[in-house]
């Protein structure tokens, strides 16, 4: 997942350069006033988005299966857990139910 989000950055950070040349040297319009770097990050969201979701998709994939299989293992302990603490139950109430009880 960490690998995910770096190359994410990355193309992010890659769109951000690209978008402030563009700006600075005229090809794309200015911010209105002070919004000129909101302009910029803005519109390197709005580019750098669509080009994750194409460029990293085999990674997003490999990343969704790792966070699966952690959730599937966490879940099997919960259930092993809550397993174990069920049979100690029952043995616990087997043991009360078989104690003499006292006229």
């Amino acid at each position: 997942m960490l690998r995910y989000t770096l190359m994410r950055l990355g193309i992010f950070v890659g769109c951000l350069v690209v978008v402030w040349g563009l700006v600075y040297s005229g090809v794309a319009p200015r911010g209105l006033g002070d919004s000129n770097g909101m302009w910029i990050v803005l519109l390197s969201l709005l580019i750098s988005a669509p080009i994750s979701f194409v460029v990293l998709r085999k990674e997003r994939d490999r990343a969704s299966i790792q966070v699966a299989e952690r959730v599937d293992r966490m879940k099997s302990n919960l259930d092993a857990n809550r397993n174990q603490e069920d049979g100690a139950d029952d043995a616990a109430r087997a043991q009360g139910d078989q104690a003499p009880q006292a006229s």
